[in-house]
Order: structure tokens, then sequence, then C-alpha cells
């Protein structure tokens, strides 16, 4: 397998499925390269830490980076190319302003935790789209808000990519339940067993008691809601639900969701 740091060696890639990610893989990142993988097309996945998407106060510096491993990691699953493109080959000019679609702004969830959050996660998605040229592109549902805000996306720059297709992968967990990622690795032992109580939240089917079982564990709740699926914004009784949640354990900030059984 090749790693490509210049977008022209891409050129022999262009419809294919692309993950795009910001490395320190773990099983989470393989479970999407390998959903790319039924496509039948090339897989390309991206390792970018992208600073657009990261506030002043926010862990960049400590985001965790291992190129090569990442490389044999995205290799043991079946990816066929991992493109790491430079901060130059990334934004050789100022970023590009990108109208927000509704679900980067209305809910006041991500949106409103984290404010220029979306706004570099566009700037760098769309900036990769154009680079890599992907037919479909593979992201978790962990991230639920970044999945819809992602699919309104591509949906508002049709035009740019006619032919691109989403696909949203499944969260995938730890033999106890809690969410795969990356910043897993900064908790103790207290605190992952605390943060067990995530899951348990989110099996919830209304937000009072979802705010009970996180703040009997002492988590530091920045939202737990029952949202619309489709919109996140405020739920009907008709239409598919699901839950949110946001917390801070210790010093590291989780995320998680889950769909609200009827």
């Amino acid at each position: 397998m090749d790693l490509l740091t210049s977008p022209r060696e891409l050129s022999q890639y262009h419809g294919c499925a692309f993950v795009p990610t910001m490395g320190a893989l773990h099983e989470g990142h393989l479970s999407l390269i390998s959903e790319a993988k039924q496509s039948g097309k090339p897989v390309v996945v991206s390792i970018f830490v992208n600073p657009e998407q990261f506030a002043p106060d926010e862990d960049l510096e400590k985001y965790p980076r291992n190129l090569m491993q990442d490389v044999q990691f995205a290799e043991s699953v079946g990816a066929d190319i991992v493109f790491a493109p430079s901060m130059k080959t990334m934004y050789p000019n100022e970023p590009e302003h990108i109208k927000l679609p509704p679900s980067a702004t209305e809910p006041q969830l991500e949106d409103a935790c984290r404010p220029s959050h979306f706004k570099g996660v566009c700037v760098a998605v769309a900036r990769l789209f154009d680079l890599v040229k992907p037919s479909i592109t593979v992201f978790g549902l962990k991230d639920y808000q970044q999945y819809l805000v992602i699919k309104e996306l591509i949906k508002q720059e049709h035009s740019r990519w006619p032919n691109l297709e989403i696909i949203g992968a499944d969260i995938i967990r730890d033999a106890d339940g809690l969410a795969m990622s990356s910043r897993n690795i900064f908790l103790s032992n207290e605190e992952h067993a605390a943060a067990l109580a995530i899951q348990h939240a989110i099996q919830c089917q209304n937000e009072n008691d979802m705010k009970r079982i996180l703040a009997e564990q002492n988590l530091m709740i920045e939202y737990a809601v029952i949202r619309d699926a489709q919109t996140l914004l405020a739920p009907t009784a008709k239409k598919e639900q699901r839950a949110l949640v946001a917390v801070k354990v210790g010093t590291t900030r989780l995320i998680d969701n889950a769909r609200v059984a009827k």
C-alpha cells in the first residue's frame, strides 16, 4: 500500500471510496475502512490533523499522532492508499469560506459547545473532496451531528460533487460499551469506569433520566438531549429520535448517541 502526499498522485483513484480521518486510528476507524471496502471501489484513507476545527483552548497539540502505525492499521483492513496531505496542500491560501448547512448551526449541540468546530470540519472535508474526488465517503455515526452536517453539505454543494454518496457507519464499542474514540487513551481507569454511564444514559427515553445517570458519576454534562434524528431539533412523536450526549470525564471530552427505541 502506498502513502501519498501529493494530490497529483491521486488521479488514478478518482471515483474511490473515501474515509477522511485525523489519524490515531482505532477499531472504529478500521470499521469505516471495512465499510468502504464493501463498495468494491479502491479505498483511500486520508490522515490530516485539521487545526481549523480546534478552538484555541482545545487539545490540538495533545491530539495523538502516529502516521506509520496508522498506515499499517489502514493496510490491515484493505485500504489501498493513505493520503497524508501537508498543511500547504490543504490550505495553500486562506481557508475557503463555506456556507454552513442548518444542522451545523441550528441544533445548539456541538455547534453551541464548539462554535468554530463545524466551520473547520466543512472547510477541511470540502478541500479533501476536491483533492480526492471520491464517489463514496464513509463517516461514523458516533459523531452523529457531523455526519448530518456533511450529508447536508454534499447536498448543498451538489454541483461541486454531483455523484458523491455518503454512508453512515455504525458506532464501534469496547466490550464494556464505551464508544471507541481517539481520546479514550487519556482516561484513567477510574475515569473509564465513570464514562460507562454514557452508554446507559443514551439508552434512556427521556432527558431527565439521562442527566440523572450522568450526574451520579459526577460527569460534567454539556448536553444530554433527545432530538429529531434528521434535523436534531425538537423531536416529534411520529419521527425517529436520537439521544445525544456530550460530557467531560475529568479533562477528556466524550460524545455518544443512540437511536431512541419506540
